[in-house]
Formats: C-alpha cells, structure tokens, sequence
C-alpha cells in the first residue's frame, strides 16, 4: 500500500481526543502510514498520545483575530516540510487556517470533516459572513465530508459545495458509538442509584437533556415548554447533564425558575453519560443547529425515547415516530404537546426501536471500518 502521511488539524485538543484519537489508532493498527495531530498546545494531551502519533501544537485562538494569518503561515510551513498526502481538519478555526495553508501547500488531498457549521444559528450580516468563511473553507478542499446526510444536502441546496462534491461516512456521525461502553445489561441497576443520588422517586418521569445550557440548544423553550406540562404533572423531572455554566442567552427569569424548582436538576460534567441516560424516560435535544447529535444515538442505545427539532443532523439520528418524537426548532408549543405525548406513550416499544436502529447503523468498529476504506479511496489505493 505505500506508506502514506496523514495530518489531523483541530483547534482544541479535546476534539481530537473525543472524535478522532480511537479512529486513529484504528488506521494505525490497520495500515503503515504515519500519523500526526495538530491542535493547541496540550502537553497533557500529549503525553497521554501513544508513541506512534506525532503532534505538532499551533496555537490557534477561537474567533477571528489576527493571530489566525500566524497560524496559518506555520501550518504552511510545516505542511510542506512533512508533505502530507492527506490532510483532514475540521472546527471553525482549525478549517479555516487549515484549508488556507494545506492549499497554499500543495497537499494533495484536503479533507474537511464538516462536523456542524456555524453560520446556521446566526442571522443577517453576522450570517453572511460566516457563511462566506464556510465555503471558501470548503472551495478550498478537495472533498467534505459532513457528519449527517441531511447536513451534506441541507449544504448542497445552500450552495456551499457542488452536488459532485461531498459524501457521508456509513449512516453518518463523527465516530460512531462505541457499545461496550453504553452497557444496556446494566441499565436497571444504574438507573435505580443515579435516581437515589439525584432524589428522584421511582415513579417520577424524567425529560433529560445533555450538553451546553445556551439558547442555541434550546433551553429556552425546553424550559418554558417543562414549567407548563409541570403544572398539570407533579411528578415531571427536568435533568440536565453538562457543565453547569450559564450564558447571557438564558432568559433570566426561566433560569431562576428553574433554580428554585426542586424538581429541575443540574448534575453538572460527567463522563458517565450513560449512568444518567439509564435514569431518564425520555431524552430531549431542542437544538436550533447540529452537526449529528451524537447524544441523540447514545440515549436509544440505552433504550430511552428522544424527542428533537426537525434539523439537519439529529433528524438522521433517530426514526419520526418509532424511536421518538420531532417538533419545529423555537416552537414552545410543539415541545410541549410531544412531552404531554412521551408521558402516554409505550415507552419500551420507543426504546426497543431505537436501541435496534443506534446498534445496526452506528456502531463504532464498522464505522471506523467504513472511515479507513473511505480515506484509501480518497488516497487513491
């Protein structure tokens, strides 16, 4: 096969760890080729590399400053020193610099893993211009390739890219999902302590959701949406997991609401997802933008039913009507009316469909399977 040079760029080292690291070593372990990653400087990070991935730190700064022509002119630099045969970069930042340099460079194949895009959540002029940065970082590579199939046509119909140019790894994602560690045997017993621990009785119904507390997740509506199907339903829980930072975008009266009403909860970061997911009836994602909705796929792989707003991205992550629920984005009213609805549904029918449709389209090992054939191609093997 020839050994081949590839570089993975991201801004933050966190996304490398999370979306890329296990795949990597997939290629690794399947191939001869030579491996380097490039984010910020992390020497924790780096250290906990194994001896076969190099890594390159750049300091990038998130938002646009002109420190991003330093880091651009660096990754030039060194893109040609190392002359990659593939790059693949993917974050705002990292993809702009990236796709700049690796072209300036003359690396063969440029590969933008476009995993969300930013410009969807904006408005007017802020829109235009972060959407103008969107494709040019994607005329500037040779091939995209976004993590959900309704975001690869949702980019065609914008005009980011050309109807010939795109594609979609397998059912779509960032990494698949990895099924030893969402352990369903252990369900009952997680869902019975993390209940105990976060004093929810057993007879209480649990709406959950996992990420960020920001407007662009929903939380506005999902907490407008709650305080009214708790007027009529005393034993309606709110759980969010995630970090328990606030942002200005928070209605401030919901959100001190939401303090004060025992039966809302924040349990704060973790990295036991699947523990929390195992004590909720029904997983909520009212975003307004998503590359995939990767929390989407971890609940059904617990078995919980999901209710989401009709997006590109968690759309592809669950089946209307058989493994959830699907309301417009900003609609209180739609929200509310499927929560009412999760609380009479057939909530193991639900979660049976979705456990089935997670583990047949997105388990991690055929993913990755799909990734390495998918990168030979593009390679030209």
């Amino acid at each position: 096969m020839g050994m081949k040079k590839i570089c993975y760029i991201t801004t933050i080292s966190l996304t490398l760890r999370v979306f890329v690291l296990e795949s990597a070593k997939y290629i690794h372990e399947h191939t001869d080729w030579d491996i380097t990653f490039v984010c910020n400087p992390d020497p924790e990070f780096e250290a906990m590399l194994p001896d076969y991935i190099n890594f390159h730190p750049i300091s990038m700064e998130r938002g646009i400053s002109f420190a991003g022509i330093k880091a651009m002119l660096e990754m030039k630099k060194f893109f040609k020193e190392e002359k990659f045969d593939l790059i693949q970069y993917s974050t705002p930042n990292a993809s702009l610099y990236a796709a700049m340099a690796g072209k300036a460079a003359k690396i063969p194949v440029r590969l933008y893993c476009q995993w969300g895009m930013a410009f969807v959540g904006f408005s007017g002029i802020k829109r235009k211009i972060f959407k103008a940065v969107e494709k040019y970082v994607c005329s500037n590579s040779t091939w995209v390739e976004p993590d959900s199939k309704s975001n690869l046509n949702f980019s065609h119909a914008e005009g980011l890219y050309p109807e010939n140019k795109g594609s979609v790894i397998w059912n779509g994602s960032a990494c698949g999902i990895k099924l030893d560690k969402f352990e369903y045997d252990k369900k009952d017993g997680w869902r019975e302590s993390k209940r105990q621990e976060l004093g929810i009785p057993d007879d209480g119904f649990v709406f959950g959701f996992v990420g960020r507390i920001t407007r662009d997740k929903g939380i506005n509506e999902l907490l407008e949406a709650y305080k009214r199907v708790l007027a009529d339903n005393p034993s309606a829980y709110l759980l969010f997991v995630g970090p328990s930072e606030v942002d200005a975008t928070i209605i401030p009266e919901l959100y001190q609401w939401a303090k004060s009403e025992k039966r809302v909860l924040f349990a704060g970061y973790t990295n036991t997802v699947e523990q929390y997911l195992s004590a909720m009836d029904c997983y909520v994602l009212p975003s307004y933008r998503e590359g995939f909705g990767m929390g989407v796929v971890e609940a059904e792989i617990m078995g919980v039913p999901v209710i989401v707003t009709k997006i590109p991205g968690p759309i592809d992550a669950m089946l209307p009507e058989k493994t959830g629920y699907v309301v417009e984005k900003k609609s209180v009213d739609q929200l509310e009316a499927a929560m009412r609805k999760m609380l009479v549904s057939d909530l193991d029918a639900l979660g049976q469909a979705g456990r089935t449709f997670a583990i047949e389209g997105f388990e991690q090992q055929e993913f990755f399977r799909q990734v390495l054939e998918d990168r030979k191609k593009l390679l030209g093997l």
